[in-house]
């Protein structure tokens, strides 16, 4: 039986009033999730605010230069906080960066009582924000140290020379922007950044030494780049106790006469937008609605913003990351 053109166009009216309420729907609920998001991921200061708790914060994945955590610090300075734990789990990052987190976290310390806690990790960069505070404690299993400074770059001469491409510059001098990867690394320019690398890590060692107080016998042993154990690292100096944010606690109160019984609380170093679940939570729902569901999974399940902080390591890096094999 032939379907009128009445029909036709009643079918079509219907699809479209379907489609525009479902998308209303959905623009609704992903407004419902940001906003719970937003009300659920509180600032520090509120979460502290005349609570006189110890705050609890964390320092995870790379580390890079902030000036957003640097202001959150800040903040956290002048709360009413008694005491700051830091839990840190971090292979390290960018040795500016590291050093950026060093300090805001000495600065936090001049003001308020400080102890910190590693997680399962404070390698490189993640060790020298440690090293801001006078205790660490961490567990049995953790790994600490890799006391060291890398440049690393990649080299294309020989895939290039393959596909028969050829990189030309003209430069003003002959280290500017070396290495460059289309061409073999000078001497000169391999010199110049073995001294950057050097110098860095003379800094990183000597504030190694100075902070857990060494001598360069010690200092020796532990200073080729690798990672310890938290069993190792005690007897090595690199900790000063094996334990967890009870430990830790226990320690603030004991030496740093901090109030017993004073509650735990997060206070939140302000996330990048991008970083914020919630919002990956809304735009897998949106993606779900319009019938990408492969898309909207990948988009959930995946960190986009450690990927891209990984692409964004510029300048030497104090990174730890164990080796794999092909």
């Amino acid at each position: 039986m032939p379907i009128d053109s009445d029909a036709i166009l009643d079918r079509r009216r219907i699809r479209r009033k379907l489609t525009f309420w479902r998308v209303a729907a959905v623009a609704a609920a992903v407004v419902a999730v940001v906003g719970i998001g937003v009300l659920a991921t509180p600032s520090g200061r509120a979460a502290l605010s005349g609570s006189g708790a110890i705050a609890r914060i964390s320092i995870d994945g790379l580390i890079r230069s902030d000036q957003a955590r640097v202001e959150a610090l800040e903040r956290l300075e002048r709360s009413s906080a008694a005491a700051v734990v830091v839990h840190i789990n971090s292979p390290g990052g960018t040795t500016a960066g590291a050093e950026q987190l060093y300090d805001s976290l000495v600065r936090l310390k001049a003001r308020k009582p400080l102890v910190v806690v590693v997680g399962g990790l404070a390698a490189s960069g993640g060790y020298i924000a440690a090293l801001a505070s006078d205790h660490i404690v961490a567990q049995q299993s953790s790994l600490v140290g890799s006391i060291g400074v890398l440049f690393q770059y990649p080299n294309f001469t020989e895939l290039l020379k393959t596909v028969g491409v050829q990189v030309e510059s003209v430069k003003s001098s002959p280290l500017k922007a070396a290495p460059n990867g289309y061409e073999p690394t000078s001497p000169e320019a391999r010199a110049a950044l073995d001294a950057l690398v050097r110098d860095s890590y003379a800094w990183f060692r000597d504030l190694v030494r100075d902070r857990r107080g060494m001598d360069a016998g010690q200092i020796d042993k532990v200073a080729d780049g690798r990672v310890f154990t938290g069993r190792q690292a005690i007897d090595l100096k690199l900790i000063d106790q094996l334990g967890d944010e009870k430990a830790a606690v226990a320690w603030l109160v004991a030496e740093k006469k901090v109030r017993p019984g004073l509650p735990v609380r997060d206070y939140t170093l302000t996330p990048r937008f991008g970083d914020l679940p919630f919002l990956r939570a809304a735009a897998s729902m949106m993606l779900n609605a319009l019938g990408l569901e492969g898309m909207a999974r990948r988009v959930a399940q995946s960190n986009v913003a450690q990927a891209v902080d990984q692409l964004a390591l510029d300048g030497m890096i104090a990174l730890w990351r164990p080796a794999t094999s092909n």
